[in-house]
């Protein structure tokens, strides 16, 4: 599939000089100003960025600083054109994030070899990235299962909650709701850890998690450990890896699940926004599928009678305006369960 290539310059030889050197290789669009590429960027996204430094208006350097700061666009290599070889030019450029400089006036031969080159190293990162996510989403199905089949009665939990979350994420972001903290969230990596949330359970009793009677006290709080296990479990996964988003996201998953809008909740006791908002959304996907599912201690209650137990719960389990969304997607919910 031919790779699409935008060039930005104010200078209407030098774009013609872009396109005749790039049109029989790439799908080229010229435009005469930073302002007109972000125009572009609304309904086009390149593979790659050709981007003068001198222009009017706004310069190269103030464009590749909107480039990088929205999520969108900041992983496009941009290629800078200028006219000038300085030293300090080159170190702001790449302190921006600019791949490469190409200096005015260029050849076609040296063009197209500069842009294969990154155009290549960044397929070759595409491919590593994905085999890493693979990697990650196996090594996360095998400990989630690990747990679930320690279990005897939540088989899908895990894979229904992940459901739950992304149908609760999207409604927040559709209805406007803590999106703000959400923006740099990488959701694909919040919706896989959030099936690792009861991981600490690894570490509880089969007697303790498969008793068909009520617990005792003592037996309720050795369940109630399995936010701090899961968490502690996650720490040593990052003293072993280094500090990684996916792993940040399972361990706020993990540690703040029970915890309760009204402060009467586990293991911290936080209250409201004291709890991470990861915790708030999973704590309504998790309570919802141990209502509706069938456990050594109960039978499974009905789609209808959960979410009722949860909008009762609004303001003292659960935040308020997350239960507002869960209101309005509660349908898609059901429709999760009748599906895996």
């Amino acid at each position: 599939m031919m790779k699409t290539i935008f060039a930005v310059d104010d200078s209407d030889t030098n774009l013609s000089i872009v396109k005749k050197a790039l049109e029989n290789h790439y799908r080229i669009y010229t435009m005469p100003s930073a302002l007109k590429m972000f125009e572009f960027l609304k309904k086009i996204t390149p593979d790659l960025i050709l981007l003068d430094i001198e222009m009017p208006e706004m310069d190269g350097s103030e464009a590749l600083k909107l480039l990088k700061a929205n999520p969108l666009y900041a992983d496009i290599p941009v290629i800078f054109l200028t006219s000038f070889s300085d030293d300090e030019i080159e170190a702001n450029g790449f302190e921006l994030g600019v791949v490469d400089f190409v200096t005015k006036p260029f050849s076609s031969h040296v063009l197209l070899n500069r842009i294969k080159t990154h155009l290549d190293i960044d397929d070759l990162i595409r491919q590593r990235t994905a085999k890493i996510k693979r990697m990650q989403n196996g090594i996360v199905t095998v400990l989630a299962d690990v747990v679930e089949e320690r279990d005897e009665e939540t088989g899908g939990h895990n894979d229904r909650t992940a459901a739950y979350v992304k149908i609760m994420i999207e409604g927040m972001i559709k209805n406007d709701v803590y999106t703000d903290e959400m923006r740099e969230w990488d959701m694909e990596k919040v919706i896989s850890a959030a099936r690792l949330h009861d991981l600490g359970k690894i570490h509880i009793k089969d007697a303790i998690l498969n008793k068909p009677g009520k617990l005792t006290s003592e037996e309720y709080e050795q369940i109630k450990l399995h936010t701090t296990e899961g968490a502690r479990i996650i720490d040593r996964m990052i003293d072993q890896i280094g500090d990684d988003e996916y792993l940040s996201y399972a361990k706020l998953f993990a540690e703040y699940h029970h915890e309760r809008w009204d402060g009467k909740g586990y293991p911290r006791g936080l209250k409201g926004k004291e709890i991470p908002l990861h915790g708030r959304i999973l704590a309504i996907a998790d309570v919802y599928d141990a209502i509706v599912s069938k456990r050594p201690y109960k039978e499974a209650a009905t789609d209808e009678e959960a979410a009722s137990i949860i909008e009762a719960e609004s303001g003292k389990s659960f935040d308020s305006k997350i239960v507002e969304v869960f209101v309005k997607v509660k349908d898609q919910f059901k429709a999760v369960r009748g599906a895996l």
